[in-house]
């Protein structure tokens, strides 16, 4: 008998797949189903005014409309200024390739607040370009490239450096030129990949928050604004329900489309390893495209950081560290960025403890549960990821007050963001559990080894780095998170962004300045946890 699958068999197996299924059930699955309930029932009967009222009032509509065309329309420039950089990355080898592969995947970690105050600062007033391009559709379409520029990167690229650069060599042998050849021969191969990273960009950009809250404001608000803001300002929670579920119809129906589109362009290939792939530049047509390609994406992802440093450290007198002193000094009339940073760092500590405990314990049974079941358990744990943080904020918001209101306890907010941060453990963990050797277990069996000894001597000691980057995860995933915070949040227990945004809207030089400055610091926290990771990463993990 396979002992991983005894050990799920024992009473400490059992209460195993207890943990999952009762955290996800209560502090996700049960979140949703009341907003759901909320958005089509009033004193126990069917009620469909809120959903007229979307269709009926101006706001809203508008809402659910700049919604689908932001995204469709951010996707399509992420894929149009991306492509290129994935191209250049997986094909050519060129001094600092390593480097600026790493450097792509900065603004992807970063939360999406200190996104949104980088180009305030870039495209506001005062800013380098000396424009002032605030609450247009125009900063937030060049925000949301920056932040998805990444994802076609890392998903597109790492599948054409795989793809036998001979098949297009073979095309042009017969008569295409080099366009034809990439529009019949690589383009259909790169197809799946492509449509991988565009649904998910399309799920980030339409699910996005804070980003278009700070860019856009209400003059430009998307559903997940607009959730928040009937909630939190209008108090109609009926219609906030309502563009929830509607949001979540959304979401499904942009995976539904992934996933027909992976089954109906995936083709099966000899792939070919990375290293015999990349060339380096040999013509100087070759140099010209490298070369050009390489200084937009330096100046492209690299500009809204510079800026945000440079102003962060920029004073009416000159240079100097006065915003940060600022920020050590206590309080301003709005709020204290001391105690946001203290409160941030809180909420990511209380948050890992649950979110790596419910990771650990779902990626046992994940990997101990081969075929159909496992699948579905993974598939079941992963929603989290494709759920706006917003509505799963309004969901403890609406469920959480009965038999106990709960809605104004602390432990709600690091409890919402270990359900948004648990899959980043699973997905961490998983893979690393199942390529444990099942002869290891067999031998310690044999030992006489029972399931639950040969779990915490064998397999956690190999586990355990994995862990430790899924607890990192969670943490800069806790840090930077906003859109439930946004709903659960007390004025007296503010955090590192909501303190950020709070600074953002209040006018003022002063406010101005520590609120650059705290975007620095969180970017700056984050970026620390991210490259720490990767050092647990490159000495023995793979890629998450």
């Amino acid at each position: 008998m396979d002992r991983g699958r005894s050990l799920l068999r024992s009473g400490a197996g059992r209460w195993l797949v207890a943990v999952p299924l009762v955290f996800f059930g209560l502090f996700f699955v049960y979140p949703l189903v009341r907003v759901v309930l909320r958005s089509l029932t009033l004193d126990g009967s069917l009620d469909l005014s809120p959903f007229v009222e979307i269709a009926t009032k101006g706001s809203l509509r508008r809402a659910a409309w700049f919604t689908v065309w932001q995204a469709t329309v951010s996707t399509a420039a992420t894929l149009l200024f991306a492509l290129p950089g994935a191209y250049v990355l997986s094909r050519y080898s060129f001094f600092g390739r390593k480097l600026l592969r790493a450097a792509v995947t900065v603004p992807f970690v970063l939360p999406t607040v200190v996104v949104g105050t980088a180009y305030l600062a870039l495209l506001g007033p005062g800013g380098p370009l000396r424009m002032d391009l605030r609450q247009t559709a125009w900063a937030i379409l060049i925000a949301h490239v920056f932040f998805n520029y990444a994802v076609v990167v890392r998903i597109v690229g790492s599948f054409w450096e795989l793809l036998d650069p001979r098949l297009e060599e073979a095309a042009r042998a017969l008569g295409a030129n080099r366009v034809q050849a990439f529009l019949t021969v690589t383009l259909p191969l790169l197809l799946p990949s492509i449509a991988a990273a565009a649904s998910i960009v399309f799920l980030f950009t339409f699910t996005s928050f804070g980003v278009v809250l700070i860019l856009g404001g209400f003059s430009y608000a998307t559903i997940e604004v607009a959730v928040w803001r009937e909630a939190t300002i209008n108090l109609d929670l009926a219609a906030s329900a309502a563009l929830a579920l509607v949001q979540m119809a959304g979401v499904a129906t942009a995976l539904w489309v992934y996933t027909r589109l992976q089954r109906r362009h995936a083709r099966r290939l000899s792939l070919r390893s990375s290293r015999t792939v990349a060339r380096r530049p040999a013509t100087p047509g070759q140099y010209l495209v490298v070369g050009t390609t390489v200084a937009s994406m330096v100046l492209y992802l690299g500009a809204p950081i510079g800026t945000l440093v440079w102003r962060s450290l920029s004073t009416s007198s000159g240079p100097g560290v006065d915003h940060f002193a600022s920020l050590a000094r206590g309080a301003t009339p709005f709020v204290d960025p001391a105690e946001a940073i203290i409160n941030s760092l809180w909420f990511a500590a209380a948050a890992v403890i649950p979110a790596v405990a419910a990771g650990l314990a779902s990626a046992v049974v994940i990997a101990r549960r081969p075929g159909r079941m496992g699948a579905r358990l993974d598939t079941f744990l992963m929603l989290p990821l494709g759920t706006s943080a917003v509505t799963i904020g309004f969901g403890f918001l609406v469920a959480f007050d009965w038999p106990v209101d709960l809605r104004t306890s602390i432990w709600l907010i690091p409890l919402a963001h270990a359900v948004v941060a648990a899959p980043f453990v699973i997905r961490t963990v998983t893979p690393v559990l199942r390529s444990v050797q099942p002869r290891l277990r067999e031998a310690a069996a044999v030992l006489g080894a029972s399931p639950r000894r040969v779990f915490r001597e064998v397999e956690l000691p190999i586990i355990s780095r994995a862990a430790l980057v899924g607890a990192g995860f969670a943490a800069a995933v806790s840090l930077g998170e906003f859109g439930a915070t946004a709903f659960l949040i007390r004025p007296g227990r503010p955090t590192i962004p909501t303190a950020i945004f709070r600074l953002l809207g209040q006018p003022g030089a002063a406010n101005l300045g520590q609120a650059l400055a705290l975007s620095t610091v969180l970017m700056v926290l984050t970026t620390v946890i991210i490259m720490t990771i990767d050092r647990y990463r490159v000495a023995g993990l793979g890629e998450f």
